[in-house]
C-alpha cells in the first residue's frame, strides 16, 4: 500500500472512481468560469477563483532557518537553502471585485528550487476551507458564480446554495466564508495566509502551512471605502519604504480527528498542532508603478499555479486537493485559451430531450430515412445527441490518484498555428490526445470472449459468405470513390502489427484445406498472420487495448508522415516548403515504392489521390510563396499543409460521403456540418431550437470533445472495412480518345507495380480509367477474390478473415450486440436481417444463432436505405464520428481562421473542391468530370474513334 494511503481515502472506494468524479467536477468549474465573464461582461475569462491580482512579484526570496528542525529537514527544505520566489497576492472571488467589497484573500507561491524542480503553495486568508470536500467546493463555486453585486451574493446564498446542498452545510459554510471576508483588511501585508490543505513534508509525513507577518511590521492605514484598488496602494506605497517580510511556519499531523486529511472545513487548531517557524519569505524593497513592475505582474497573472506543481515528497494531499489538480488545470487551460468548452444553450437541453424521445417513438414505426426529409433531418439529430451522450467511451490509461509533476512548459509558439507531425498538441490542454500511439476508443461496452476466437470458423464465413462469386458493382460511384476512402483510412487510423514470424494470430483451417502462409511456403493447416501490438494486455473480462500508429487527427498524414524524420525527408532538399516530386510530378520511389507518408497496401488508386494532392501541396505552396514572399519556407510548408487537410476534410465531408449515401437529407445534414444549415427559415429555426451550434457548421465553432477525449474508435475502424469496393480486374483507357490501352487484374496495379504503371500511363489516363469504372457494392459475397490472397509484407493473407479475426479479437460485439449498442432494436430471426432466401439460407449454414453472426457479415448483409451505399447500422457510427472528426479539431474549428490558415489559404478551401483539384492537376479532365455530381460520380466516358483522321475529317 502505497504510504500515503494511511491518510487519505477516495471517493467512490477507488483512485479511478474518484478521478472520474473529479473531472466532471472540473467541467462544472469551466462552466462557472463562462457565467462569471458572462454576468461581468468581459471579454476575456478570468481564474475561477482569485480573479483579481493586488501584488505580482518575481523578485521574492525563499530563506529556510539555520535552525531548522531536523524533523522538518527534507528535499528543498534544509537549514540555510534560499530561493527565488514568484508571488502573486490576490482577492479570492472569482469576479474582479472593489479591494473593499467583503472577500477573503490569497497568497500563491512559486518557489523555484533548480530547472527541473519548482514547489507552488496556494494559501487562502482563513485557516478553513468553507466546502468539507471536492464536491462542495465545485457546488458552492456554481451557486456564487457571477454574484457580483449585493442583490446576487444575497440570492446565491439563501436560495441557490441552500438548493445545491441543503440547509446545514450551506450555514456552515455562509459562516465560514463570512467570518473571513467581513474582516476589515488594512494591508495584504499585514494578513495571514492558510492553505487549509495538507501537503506531505517529507518524512516528516502531512503537514499544513501558514505566511505570516514577521514581528515589527508597519501598521497601515484604515481600508479605504471608495478606491477600488487601494490594497495595491498600500503595497506600493510600503513596497517603496522598505522589505516585506512574512514567516513561513507548518503545522504537523497529529490524528485523524484532530488534524484530519480529507475534511477541509475542519480547523488545525494551535493547541493541538502548533505552528512551527521554518522560513522567512522576503518581498524586497521595490517600485510597483514602473512598466518593468506592470510587465511582470502581466506575466505573473498569466502563470497556472497548481498545488502539484511540486515533487512526490510534497505532494497534496486530501481529496480536495486530489481535486484541485484536474481543476486547475481545466481551469487555468481554458483561462489561458488552451482548452475550451461549450454550453448548450437551455432551449436546446430542453427540447431536446422530448426530441429524442419523439423519434424513438416514431422509429418503431418508420425508419428514419421513410420519413421527409424535414423530420429525417431533426430524426438524424436526435441520433446523433444520442449516441454523443452514450456511445464516446475513453480507453486512455489516466493518473490516478494524480501525482506531482514538474511545472508545465508553456506551449510552443509555433504549434498555435500549425499542426505538429505526429499529431500531438492539436488540443493544447491534452498533448496527447490523438497523436501516435494514442489509444483507440469505444463506441461500445467491448465483448472480449476469447473462448469463441474460432467460432464459427472464419475461413468457413469467408468461404460461404464473403467470397466473391461474380463482381457485384456499385453502378453509382466510381473507383476513385473506393480509392478516396482507403486514401482517408490510411489517415486516420492503423492497428501496429508484429514483424512478420515474431508473433502470429492462428487459425484452424477446416477439414481438408491447406494455406501457404509465406510465398512459396509449404502447405499448412493453419492460416497465421502478424498479431496486432497490444497496448494493455487483457484483464478481468475486459478485451485489450491497441494504439494507432498513425494520429487520429484529420492531419493528411498519409501524404506527410507522422514523425518529424519522416516528414521531412519527404520536403525538397533545399529546405524548400515544396514536398520532393519526380520529373512529370510522380512520387518519388525507394526500394521500389514511393517515398510518401503512408504506402502500406499500395495500389493504382492509391497512388493517383497522393500523387494528386502532393501536386496540391506544392501548387499551394507556390500560391502562398507568391501572395507572401516575406514568408518563411517552414512556415509556407506548415500553413500549406493546413490548407490541404482542411480541403481533404471538406471533399470528404461535403463530396464523398453524399455520393455514397445518396440522399437529399444526408446531403443537406452533411453540408450543415461544414457550413451551417440552409439559408431557409425553417432550417434555421429548426437548427436554432435543437443544435444551436450547427448554425454556422462546425468549422465556426469552439472544439467540443462531448465529454470523452477525442479518438477513433475499434468500431469506427470495423465499419470503415470497405474492402468490397476493390474490383479484382481493371481496364486502363485513353482518355483522349476511349482506346483500352491494358485489361489489367489487381495484382497487376498493386505492391512494386503500381508507380512503373502510373508514370507508363501518367495521371490524367489514371484517374480517367478510375473514374468511369465502377467499384464493388459493399455486400455479402462481394470482397476481392485478390485479396484473399494477398501477399503482403512477405507474408499471404487472406484479408477478408484477417478482418474477421482483428474485429473479434479487438472486443467489437457480434452483429445483434453491435446492433443493442447504437440502439437499435436486436434482431431474433436470420429473415429480419435479409429479406434474401439465398443469403438466409447461407447465414443459417455458417452460424447457430443470430447472436454468433459477425459484425462484418451484418453490416454487408443488410438491406441498406435507398441511395446508401452501406449499411444504416454502419451510417450510426458514421453520424457520431464524422461530425466529431471536425468538431474536435482544433485547426477546423476554432483555429480555422485566416490568421491561421492565411486569408490565400481559406479562399482556397472555399473555392476547392475535388473537380477542382483535379482540374488544377490535369486540366484535359474537365470535360470528362460530371457536371451536376461529385468527382466521385461516373464520368463521361469517351466514345471511342477508330480512325483519328476520318473523325478530323468529319
Amino acid at each position: 500500500m502505497p504510504e500515503n494511503q494511511q491518510y487519505e481515502r477516495y471517493i467512490g472506494g477507488s483512485p479511478e472512481a474518484e478521478r472520474l468524479i473529479f473531472e466532471r467536477l472540473a467541467t462544472d468549474l469551466l462552466r462557472v468560469q463562462l457565467k462569471a465573464k458572462k454576468r461581468s461582461g468581459s471579454a476575456a475569462l478570468h481564474r475561477t477563483f482569485h480573479a483579481k491580482a493586488v501584488l505580482g512579484v518575481e523578485n521574492a526570496r525563499l530563506r529556510f532557518h539555520d535552525d531548522l528542525p531536523a524533523e522538518l529537514s527534507s528535499g528543498f527544505a534544509r537549514p540555510g537553502a534560499e530561493y527565488p520566489v514568484t508571488v502573486r497576492l490576490s482577492n479570492a472571488g472569482g469576479v474582479r471585485q472593489p479591494d473593499h467589497a467583503p472577500d477573503l484573500r490569497g497568497a500563491a507561491l512559486r518557489v523555484e528550487v533548480g530547472p527541473d524542480e519548482i514547489h507552488d503553495l496556494l494559501m487562502t486568508s482563513f485557516p478553513v476551507s468553507h466546502a468539507r470536500n471536492a464536491r462542495e467546493f465545485v457546488l458552492f463555486a456554481k451557486a456564487m458564480a457571477g454574484a457580483d453585486t449585493r442583490l446576487r451574493k444575497a440570492f446565491a446564498f439563501f436560495v441557490k446554495l441552500p438548493l445545491s446542498v441543503g440547509w446545514s452545510t450551506a450555514t456552515r459554510m455562509r459562516r465560514n466564508v463570512s467570518a473571513g471576508a467581513r474582516r476589515p483588511v488594512r494591508s495584504l501585508a499585514l494578513e495571514t495566509y492558510w492553505s487549509r490543505g495538507a501537503i506531505l513534508w517529507g518524512e516528516a509525513g502531512p503537514v499544513r502551512y501558514q505566511l505570516r507577518p514577521a514581528a515589527g511590521a508597519p501598521e497601515a492605514p484604515d481600508p479605504s471605502r471608495t478606491d477600488p484598488d487601494y490594497l495595491r496602494r498600500e503595497l506600493a506605497r510600503r513596497l517603496h519604504r522598505a522589505d516585506v517580510v512574512f514567516d513561513v511556519c507548518v503545522q504537523r499531523y497529529v490524528d485523524g480527528r484532530r488534524t484530519p486529511i480529507e475534511d477541509g472545513a475542519v480547523e488545525w487548531r494551535e493547541e493541538d498542532a502548533p505552528a512551527v517557524p521554518v522560513a522567512t519569505l522576503t518581498i524586497p524593497r521595490q517600485e510597483l508603478d514602473t512598466a518593468a513592475a506592470r510587465a511582470v505582474g502581466s506575466r505573473i497573472d498569466q502563470l497556472a499555479f497548481n498545488p502539484w506543481n511540486t515533487t512526490g515528497a510534497f505532494r497534496p494531499l486530501g481529496n480536495l486537493n486530489r481535486a484541485r489538480k484536474a481543476a486547475y488545470e481545466a481551469s487555468s487551460a481554458h483561462r489561458l485559451g488552451l482548452r475550451f468548452v461549450t454550453v448548450e444553450p437551455r432551449r436546446n437541453t430542453l427540447l431536446g430531450y422530448p426530441l429524442r424521445a419523439l423519434f424513438r417513438a416514431v422509429n418503431r414505426i418508420v425508419p428514419w430515412h421513410r420519413l421527409p426529409t424535414g423530420p429525417g433531418l431533426l430524426n438524424l439529430m436526435a441520433f446523433r445527441q444520442t449516441l454523443r451522450r452514450h456511445n464516446l467511451i475513453d480507453t486512455e490509461l489516466h493518473e490516478a490518484p494524480p501525482a506531482a509533476r514538474p511545472a508545465p512548459v508553456p506551449v510552443d509558439e509555433d504549434l498555435r498555428t500549425r499542426r505538429s507531425y505526429d499529431g500531438s498538441w492539436n488540443d493544447l490542454s491534452a498533448p496527447a490526445m490523438g497523436a501516435v500511439g494514442a489509444t483507440f476508443g469505444r463506441n461500445m461496452p467491448p465483448v472480449h470472449r476469447p473462448d469463441l476466437f474460432d467460432t464459427p470458423n472464419p475461413v468457413t464465413v469467408s468461404k460461404r459468405l464473403l467470397h466473391r462469386d461474380g463482381f457485384i458493382p456499385a453502378t453509382s460511384l466510381n473507383i476513385l470513390a473506393a480509392a478516396w476512402i482507403q486514401f482517408q483510412v490510411h489517415d486516420w487510423v492503423d492497428h501496429k502489427r508484429h514483424p512478420v514470424g515474431e508473433k502470429s494470430v492462428e487459425v484452424p483451417l477446416p477439414p481438408g484445406m491447406t494455406w501457404h502462409n509465406i510465398p512459396g511456403g509449404p502447405p499448412e493447416k493453419v492460416m497465421r498472420f502478424a498479431e496486432n501490438e497490444v497496448l494493455c494486455q487483457p484483464g478481468g473480462g475486459q478485451p485489450p487495448t491497441f494504439a494507432s500508429a498513425v494520429s487520429h487527427w484529420w492531419d493528411g498524414s498519409e501524404i506527410y508522415g507522422g514523425t518529424a524524420s519522416v516528414a521531412k525527408s519527404l520536403r525538397e532538399p533545399d529546405g524548400r516548403a515544396e514536398l520532393r516530386l519526380e520529373e512529370e510530378g510522380h512520387l518519388p520511389l525507394g526500394n521500389g515504392l514511393p517515398v510518401t507518408g503512408f504506402r502500406d497496401s499500395w495500389w493504382l488508386g492509391l497512388s493517383a489521390m497522393t500523387t494528386l494532392f502532393a501536386r496540391e501541396h506544392n501548387a499551394v505552396c507556390r500560391a502562398l510563396r507568391d501572395e507572401y514572399p516575406h514568408m518563411d519556407e517552414d512556415r509556407i510548408y506548415h500553413t500549406a499543409r493546413l490548407v490541404v487537410a482542411a480541403l481533404i476534410a471538406k471533399i470528404h465531408t461535403v463530396e464523398w460521403t453524399p455520393a455514397i449515401l445518396a440522399t437529399k437529407a444526408i446531403d443537406i445534414a452533411l453540408k450543415t456540418n461544414w457550413q451551417g444549415p440552409p439559408k431557409t427559415w425553417l432550417d434555421q429555426l429548426g437548427t436554432w431550437l435543437f443544435e444551436a451550434h450547427d448554425l454556422g457548421g462546425i468549422p465556426r465553432t469552439l472544439p467540443d470533445h462531448h465529454g470523452a477525449p477525442y479518438s477513433l474508435t475499434e468500431e469506427f475502424t470495423t465499419v470503415y472495412r470497405l474492402h468490397p469496393l476493390i474490383p479484382d480486374d481493371y481496364e486502363i483507357v485513353d482518355h483522349r480518345f476511349g482506346h483500352r490501352l491494358d485489361t489489367l487484374t489487381f495484382n497487376d496495379v498493386q505492391g512494386a507495380a503500381t508507380e512503373p504503371l502510373i508514370r507508363k500511363i501518367g495521371l490524367a489516363d489514371t484517374l480517367y480509367s478510375l473514374g468511369i469504372a465502377h467499384p464493388g457494392a459493399i455486400t455479402l459475397n462481394n470482397f476481392p477474390r485478390s485479396l484473399q490472397t494477398f501477399e503482403r509484407d512477405g507474408e499471404v493473407i487472406d484479408l477478408s478473415v484477417v478482418d474477421l479475426v482483428r474485429t473479434r479479437r479487438r472486443g467489437v460485439p457480434r452483429y445483434n450486440d453491435f446492433l443493442a449498442g447504437l440502439h437499435k432494436p436486436r434482431i431474433r430471426r436470420f429473415e429480419d436481417l435479409s429479406s434474401d432466401p439465398e443469403t438466409v439460407t447461407r447465414l443459417k449454414d455458417v452460424y447457430r444463432s443470430v447472436d454468433e453472426i459477425d459484425t462484418m457479415v451484418g453490416l454487408f448483409a443488410e438491406n441498406p436505405p435507398t441511395g446508401f451505399g452501406f449499411s444504416d447500422t454502419a451510417f450510426r457510427v458514421f453520424i457520431l464520428m464524422a461530425s466529431r472528426r471536425l468538431q474536435s479539431d482544433r485547426f477546423l474549428t476554432v483555429d480555422f481562421r485566416p490568421e491561421v490558415y492565411t486569408p490565400l489559404g481559406m479562399d482556397w478551401i472555399d473555392r476547392s473542391g475535388m473537380t477542382s483539384v483535379i482540374q488544377r492537376h490535369c486540366p484535359e479532365l474537365a470535360s470528362l468530370l460530371p457536371r451536376t455530381a461529385s468527382a466521385f460520380a461516373p464520368w463521361r466516358a469517351v466514345q471511342p474513334v477508330r480512325n483519328q483522321g476520318d473523325a478530323d475529317h468529319d
